[in-house]
């Protein structure tokens, strides 16, 4: 069999290397940027030797340890817990928004009061959606559910997506809860890490096989598709097909790279910016890896509609009505045998990247099966 993946990402370099180990076929991946690893890419500061993720803060996290012991056989890990703060009321402040947070930004009478009864109506331990503890008719429940959705939430959404929290597909907005307990850590699954070497470099060593040819700067419209049993698109599947039935929507992100000279800009690895600034946050790339030098690197991030040509597809806008676009999209990608398509773009479908990882064995045990 011959296979082309389309796009040297996380989920085209791991589908390469299951087919390439596991089939033992040959696999060309290609990739239009100059670079592997996609979103995830990563780069060494060349005047400060710190590590920049270059599209945005990656941390992995997973509970699933089939994920975690297959990445684990190309990097080793920094095992690192994400702890971020939002400005509040000109305050650095815990979030996602818990029991710490509550004791952060009110007096410790009415705070107390208020986790008394959250625990009592949810349970410690407990994660409650923001848009479900708005409905609540306790006082200081809706109190507390109001301040959260005014201060941290409301604003954020609107900068982040373009569109009222109401408007927004509710796999969204349930991403973001107010957590019932004092675990500060913003994911709290069994594995968390980050590449100790790099995304990039973990990439690399993913895609070192002799059966896995790479080729960079390469359209996938360059490319002889008909001597290909497979192909796997991951690539945004609206433009695959010419945009027949219209461009699929995402909000994209500009990112303001900035080296500080001095030691520290702030006191953790990612300040949110709910409610001031056009930015929503500040990433600080060197508590990553715990990287240490007198000057540090900044991302201010920008988000901003997805322009064809002009900049990168991110988040997708789910709602009926892209998910019917999507559906005549992926109807068409039925009609042609050996085609997949996958990943974030292909899929049109937000996934962390365990979920990605997960995804892939997903398709990789339905082309097992055909094989058999």
């Amino acid at each position: 069999m011959n296979n082309l993946v389309v796009g040297a990402g996380l989920s085209g370099a791991i589908l390469a290397n299951l087919i390439a180990n596991i089939f033992n076929e040959k696999v060309l991946v290609i990739d239009r940027r100059s670079n592997i690893a996609g979103n995830v890419f990563d780069y060494k500061d060349k005047n400060t030797n710190i590590t920049v993720h270059k599209y945005g803060p990656h941390i992995f996290h997973t509970n699933n340890k089939n994920v975690w012991d297959f990445l684990s056989k190309y990097t080793k890990w920094n095992y690192y817990f994400f702890k971020p703060q939002a400005v509040i009321e000109g305050k650095s402040v815990t979030i996602p928004f818990n029991l710490t947070t509550l004791y952060e930004v009110f007096s410790s009478s009415m705070a107390q009061q208020i986790e008394t009864k959250l625990i009592s109506k949810y349970g410690y331990g407990s994660s409650v959606p923001i848009l479900t503890l708005k409905n609540e008719s306790d006082k200081d429940l809706k109190f507390i559910a109001d301040y959260i959705y005014q201060n941290m939430f409301e604003n954020y959404t609107c900068k982040q997506w373009g569109l009222k929290p109401d408007e927004i597909d509710p796999s969204i907005t349930s991403r973001v809860p107010i957590v019932i307990s004092r675990d500060n850590r913003y994911f709290h699954d069994k594995y968390q890490g980050i590449p100790i070497n790099g995304y990039s470099k973990m990439i690399e060593n993913i895609l070192k096989h002799p059966n896995i040819k790479l080729e960079l700067n390469t359209d996938y419209k360059d490319i002889c598709s008909k001597k290909y049993d497979r192909i796997f698109y991951s690539g945004s599947i609206d433009e695959f097909f010419d945009y027949k039935y219209g461009q699929l929507p995402y909000r994209s992100l500009d990112f303001d790279i900035q080296t500080i000279n001095k030691e520290y800009y702030q006191n953790t690895s990612m300040v949110n910016y709910p409610n001031n600034y056009d930015f929503t946050r500040i990433t600080e790339h060197k508590y990553f890896l715990d990287e240490k030098y007198d000057k540090t690197v900044i991302s201010v991030e920008y988000p901003q509609p997805f322009i064809l040509g002009k900049n990168e597809r991110y988040y997708p806008i789910k709602n009926s009505e892209t998910d019917d676009l999507y559906s005549k999209y992926k109807e068409e990608a039925g009609k042609i045998q050996g085609l997949y398509f996958i990943g974030r773009l292909g899929e049109y479908k937000y996934y962390n990247m365990d979920q990605a990882v997960e995804r892939i064995f997903e398709i990789f045990e339905k082309i097992g099966e055909t094989n058999a």
